[in-house]
């Protein structure tokens, strides 16, 4: 009797010690995996890299994780994403430019418009390894197939369109499709940004109830436009923006010097030109520079707060919803079980000239909003960016923007978290990197494999770096070559130096060559002292454009 009364207190001690216990404590070496992409934010807009940007979450994870100084991208939404989940440069994964239609016929296989059957996602990778797998936001990598198709378990929201109005809800939609949604909204209180941060916090804790570890991709589409923001959270910044983007740059520039971010070899930059449009939506400065705040009228001054002010709450609701995956995180005890990702796709998007637009036609024209008018920018019916001025804001101090593979173009934040797996956190990590390294980087951290082949076809080998020895508490990665094209704006990074062309919009495609490690903020054109440097650089870029088929250099055998 007593030793059945014994084994019976042994059983109820296990079951409420297991019912105690929390579910999503991963008790094996391989962490759960986050990355959280936000979409046309620019390299200075969070806290922690000198916006005024509320944003205590993203700055909490950056001060105990680390902040990279070079994070490199694609230059634009589509053909980032493509690198970032295939570890490949978005022209071998069929992304060259932008998604839509096949131009394989006349440009080679680089302008597929979608992710081609030669690549693989990170969720196939990490889904073979036994991680579950979940999907939010903004897919922009192809509508032929959805991300389930891909490798995703679950998913919610949309595979068509670079963008979506964020207050109609039912542009956005549950993957799969027999799948009953878990959020019932009113249509008349729905907003995108919130509801894809209840959807990543149903799917963490879908995760945590499984007995393995869970991958979930967060791909915002704030900030980018069209912007749309709760008008409450919106007000809130009025007045910060109603100072102007000259005093701000210059606070965020000394933000970024108190923080150690900038140093000697950094300079302010002046306001980036704007590039060459039509003059009406280049808003008349077309190959101008931005102009200086105080000689805008004041009427369109205020317009231009109004703007930036919804661009702010945008990012602003973002960190609320990683502030609530935190608690989760926290309050489960998975926190330090967990590798957190956060990048930007790009630089901030100048579209299309110092007054933003509005979409009034296929392109947009610019209106002047006025009194009560002014209230309805960023609700529903409304369709605002938020223009090339502001942008050279969001930048800070980095040169030109989204479409350009200067470094306000294709450079962006990164901060990574993962208590128990980086060593030496809160620190700046200066060697350059790019979205292409996140695929070796989480197969390292999963212990995954990368195919050679899936379902009978060769997959492309893996062009990126794993970041893991940088977590281990190095603070370089061996001297590589780093190759963008994009809309045949085309730039190589070669050590410290780098060669760099706009297109037909910006300084038509002259070659320009920079040493970052002494001019972090391209100022200084060397291309004519180093001319030797230059054709160096040029063949080595030409080299990787056979390579990847960039047109029309995928015509040499």
């Amino acid at each position: 009797m007593k030793r059945i009364l014994i084994v019976t207190i042994c059983v109820l001690a296990a079951a409420v010690m297991a019912f105690a216990a929390p579910e999503s404590k991963n008790e094996g070496t391989r962490p759960n995996i986050i990355v959280i992409l936000l979409d046309d934010m620019g390299y200075s807009d969070l806290g922690a890299y000198g916006g005024e940007v509320r944003t205590p979450n993203i700055d909490r994870l950056a001060g105990n994780g680390l902040r990279f100084t070079q994070n490199y991208n694609s230059a634009r939404c589509c053909p980032s994403r493509a690198s970032l989940l295939t570890g490949l440069y978005s022209h071998q994964a069929g992304i060259a430019n932008f998604t839509g239609g096949d131009q394989t016929a006349k440009r080679g296989p680089a302008y597929l418009g979608r992710l081609n059957k030669q690549c693989v996602t990170l969720a196939r990778v990490l889904k073979s390894a036994g991680y579950s797998t979940y999907g939010v936001g903004k897919w922009h990598v192809g509508r032929a197939e959805n991300p389930i198709d891909r490798g995703f378990d679950e998913y919610y929201g949309y595979i068509q369109h670079h963008s979506n109005p964020q207050w109609q809800m039912g542009r956005y939609k549950r993957f799969p499709p027999e799948r009953e949604p878990e959020f019932k909204y009113d249509p008349a209180k729905y907003y995108a940004t919130d509801a894809f941060n209840d959807y990543a916090l149903e799917f963490v804790k879908q995760g945590q109830k499984k007995k393995q570890p869970f991958f979930l991709y967060l791909a915002h589409s704030s900030p980018h436009f069209p912007l749309h923001a709760p008008a409450e959270t919106r007000d809130s910044y009025l007045d910060i923006y109603r100072r102007g983007w000259d005093i701000l740059r210059k606070e965020r520039y000394d933000r970024q010097t108190k923080s150690g971010l900038v140093t000697d070899s950094w300079t302010y930059t002046k306001r980036s030109d704007v590039p060459r449009d039509n003059e009406s939506i280049a808003n008349g400065y077309p190959g101008k520079q931005n102009p200086a705040w105080d000689d805008v009228p004041p009427e369109r001054r205020e317009d231009l707060a109004y703007r930036m002010a919804t661009f702010a709450a945008m990012i602003e609701h973002v960190d609320r919803g990683i502030g609530r995956i935190i608690a989760l995180l926290e309050k489960t005890e998975a926190l330090d079980d967990t590798l957190i990702m956060l990048t930007s796709d790009n630089g901030a998007c100048y579209e299309w000239g110092p007054f933003g637009f509005d979409k009034v036609s296929r392109r947009g024209v610019t209106i002047l909003h006025k009194g009560e008018d002014l209230k309805k920018v960023g609700g529903p019916g409304t369709y605002h960016s938020v223009g090339s001025a502001w942008s050279c804001l969001s930048n800070t101090p980095l040169r030109m923007y989204k479409h350009f593979n200067h470094e306000g173009g294709n450079c962006s934040p990164l901060i990574a978290h993962w208590p128990k797996g980086i060593k030496k956190p809160n620190r700046w990590v200066r060697t350059p990197v790019h979205l292409i390294d996140f695929m070796p980087t989480l197969r390292d951290v999963a212990g995954a494999e990368y195919p050679e082949t899936l379902n009978g076809i060769k997959i492309k080998p893996l062009e990126g770096t794993s970041l893991k020895p940088i977590f281990g508490g190095e603070s370089k990665l061996p001297e590589r070559t780093l190759c963008f094209d994009h809309f045949e704006s085309s730039a190589i990074r070669k050590g410290d130096w780098k060669l760099v062309r706009g297109n037909y919009r910006y300084n038509d495609r002259k070659w320009e060559l920079y040493n970052i490690a002494e001019d972090r903020c391209e100022t200084r054109d060397l291309i004519s002292t180093h001319p030797e440097k230059a054709q160096e650089l040029q063949g080595l870029w030409k080299e990787w454009a056979v390579r990847v088929k960039v047109n029309p250099y995928y015509l040499h055998k």
